[in-house]
């Protein structure tokens, strides 16, 4: 069907210029059959208003040249204010139809190619459309036939563009059409809008966008009005929290020489270095180490079991945390020129905070703007009887077992996301007996199917028994002995165990800190909004506590936003760019993503193209006996534009950082093809993606041409 009206539209457009119909709507034409018109005018009056409309509708519909001087027509023929009727609405009516039909034949395969770059144009369209409609309507600097095909494209209501397109073309189609009505004196189109006029529209243009910054006051005003705001205040800056977010937004505060407090209740670093990332890094590294004694023989050594202290390898672990405490430290971050205070922080009003000194003290800071960065915290489904059996989480398994002489002898884990599956491979490999416990049909959820079953395939390896499907329901304590009770098939399963790490997720840290005061709005995590502003626009989230993303380095990455927009943020805001989000679990092998996924793009209704090279045939693997994993490519079909990667396998998070930085940056697979990597190193993976990317797509016909070719040189 489209073909076919496709064909249809391409034909009478053919036609309008093969008989220079176009010629008809210029202006001097219009003058010399002025007069013929006004004849047939006077005979058929509504006939003629109505091929009017028609003609008019066709020529905006179309987008065929000539609209301005089919309004200066609607003047001269029937006068200022019946010519304004018809041509305000044949103009909107016609621009209608141009934006249906751009959306029509166009707007699948833009969505296509674009789709995760236009959800975000689409929910600024859908938020604030309408004023940059009007805004344009209103400049006739911008050609309307454009703003109609490109506003097709969006997800805008095609209700909401007639209303917009109506009142925002009104005002140039009264000078057009007043025009019109002395069509004698008018020798040119551009004699109509002089200089000055366009500079009236101009002015005219911003208005709808001015007018949305006096709402916005208004607003912040309405949100402020129970408050009396400071006359001075103490602080440019304070930052709720020492984590990555808190961390970073205190430096560059202090990096522009703002004055800014950072407040943080316990440890500097925050959960990742304390808790999370640095800990878990170290205790893997140590199990990968004792895993590979064991596997000597793989090498041409003597395989052996590793006999080593488990209190020694958590007492490293403590180790690597006070190696890099420094570079969190309250120490450094005065020497940066920020005022560190330890204790409570609750806000009091939306430029207040109160402190509750450590030492005991409580005072009292002012400033002009806020960042929360109060993180997140493990957390425990209410399951009967789970606190009674002494569950652990990655924020306290740390403490508890460092002073242990062995491994927990039985170990079960809760959730088959990320750190469960990190965890449970690293004490299977120092010594425990492993049952991992996942509800949902596979670990590693937010993966493709095949690689959450390589990981699935690793963790068995090492001894962790998996059980998808399994619904955990209580916990119970019969004479020293625990056990869990999950549901599986219908059935109760019972599971024996010594010790119980829980890792079914991470819960903003919502609550003791004044949000419910001040009526900030909280939905899992503080709600912002596309500058990580709160209820108060002064008042900012960044990190875990904001979401959507849990991970240090995309709390660092908003803690940029947050302390950009709450320092500068009078004169520019900068919205978060979410577009090139990596991740890695460190599992062994690594698994590591930045972009769409397959499931991800099926979910989005992306067309894609798949790249797969197998590391198993990479010389460098091979000769490190990690010949095992894959790199995955999604591109736009027929392009080497790069949607998404997932790399499975050694060193997988450090491999990934060339794909992150070409999609940044726009770079495709053939940038990557391109570029020299050093033999023999994993990084050549990526290139031989590229490779065999650029070999699915090589040009057949055109090969085939070049071996006649070489054949004829050959004689």
């Amino acid at each position: 069907m489209k073909k076919i009206l496709l064909l249809a539209i391409a034909a009478a457009l053919v036609a309008v210029f093969a008989f220079d119909l176009q010629n008809l709507l210029t202006l001097d034409s219009l003058k010399n059959s002025l007069g013929d018109f006004r004849r047939f005018q006077a005979e058929s009056p509504w006939l003629v208003s109505g091929i009017y409309f028609a003609i008019y509708v066709v020529v905006t519909a179309f987008s065929i040249p000539g609209a301005a001087v089919m309004t200066l027509a609607g003047g001269a023929l029937f006068g200022l204010w019946q010519g304004l009727l018809l041509v305000s609405f044949a103009s909107t009516v016609g621009a209608t139809l141009a934006f249906l039909g751009a959306r029509y034949f166009l707007r699948d395969s833009v969505q296509a190619k674009f789709g995760n770059r236009l959800n975000a144009i689409n929910a600024g369209v859908e938020k604030e459309g309408a004023f940059y409609l009007f805004t344009l309507r209103l400049v006739p600097v911008f050609p309307f036939f454009l703003i109609n095909l490109l506003m097709g494209l969006t997800q805008m209501k095609a209700w909401t563009f007639f209303w917009v397109s109506q009142l925002g073309m009104f005002a140039g189609t009264v000078v057009y059409v007043n025009a019109g009505t002395e069509l004698a004196k008018i020798t040119s189109l551009s004699g109509i809008l002089s200089p000055g006029l366009i500079a009236s529209f101009v002015v005219l243009g911003f208005f709808p966008l001015a007018a949305k910054k006096i709402i916005d006051r208004v607003q912040a005003r309405r949100v402020y009005a129970r408050w009396k705001k400071p006359a001075r205040f103490d602080r440019n800056l304070i930052v709720i929290g020492g984590g990555a977010a808190g961390l970073v937004s205190a430096y560059i505060a202090a990096a522009v020489k703002a004055k800014v407090t950072l407040i943080e209740a316990h440890k500097m670093g925050g959960d990742c270095l304390n808790y999370g990332c640095v800990p878990s890094k170290a205790l893997i590294k140590s199990a990968k180490l004792a895993h590979q004694m064991s596997l000597a023989n793989r090498y041409g050594l003597e395989a052996t079991q590793p006999k080593f202290s488990f209190k020694a390898v958590m007492q490293r672990v403590h180790d690597v945390i006070r190696a890099i405490e420094p570079h969190d430290s309250i120490e450094r971050y005065t020497g940066l020129g920020v005022e560190v205070l330890q204790g409570y922080a609750t806000l009091v009003d939306p430029w207040t905070v109160e402190i509750r000194h450590n030492h005991g003290e409580t005072s009292r800071l002012t400033a002009r703007s806020i960042v929360i960065a109060a993180g997140a915290q493990p957390f425990i489904p209410p399951l009967p009887g789970i606190q009674d059996v002494g569950v652990l989480t990655s924020d306290t398994l740390w403490d508890a077992f460092a002073q242990r002489d062995a491994a927990p002898k039985r170990l079960v884990v809760l959730g088959g996301g990320p750190i469960g599956c990190e965890l449970a491979q690293a004490f299977a490999r120092l010594g425990s007996q492993v049952v991992q416990v996942e509800m949902a049909p596979r670990i590693l959820v937010r993966e493709d199917d095949d690689v959450a079953a390589l990981a699935l395939q690793s963790l068995q390896a090492d001894g962790v028994q998996v059980l998808t499907r399994h619904k955990a329901l209580r916990f119970e304590q019969n004479g020293g002995e625990k056990t869990l009770v999950a549901e599986h098939a219908d059935r109760e399963v019972r599971i024996a165990f010594d010790d119980v790490i829980c890792a079914v997720g991470r819960s903003a840290r919502l609550t003791g800190y004044g949000l419910e005061q001040l009526g900030i709005e909280t939905q899992r995590t503080v709600v912002t909004n596309d500058y990580l502003e709160t209820l108060y626009p002064n008042i900012f989230a960044a990190g875990d506590v904001a979401g959507p993303y849990q991970f240090t380095h995309t709390a660092a990455h908003q803690a940029w936003y947050a302390a950009v927009n709450a320092l500068f943020g009078q004169f520019k805001k900068f919205k978060v760019d979410y577009s090139v989000i990596p991740w890695t679990t460190f599992i062994d092998p690594e698994v590591a993503r930045v972009g769409l996924n397959e499931q991800d793009a099926k979910a989005q209704g992306v067309a894609y193209e798949v790249t797969r090279y197998g590391i198993d045939d990479l010389d460098r693997a091979i000769a490190d006996s990690d010949a095992h994993g894959f790199v995955k490519v999604l591109t736009v079909p027929g392009k080497d534009k790069i949607l998404g990667v997932t790399i499975v396998g050694v060193h997988a998070g450090d491999l990934l950082a060339e794909f992150v930085l070409a999609m940044k940056h726009g770079l495709g697979l053939n940038k990557i093809l391109g570029t020299i990597h050093t033999y023999p190193t994993l990084s050549e993976a990526n290139k031989y993606a590229a490779g065999e990317w650029k070999r699915a797509h090589a040009p057949q016909k055109v090969l085939a041409w070049l071996a006649r070719y070489h054949a004829w040189r050959r004689g």
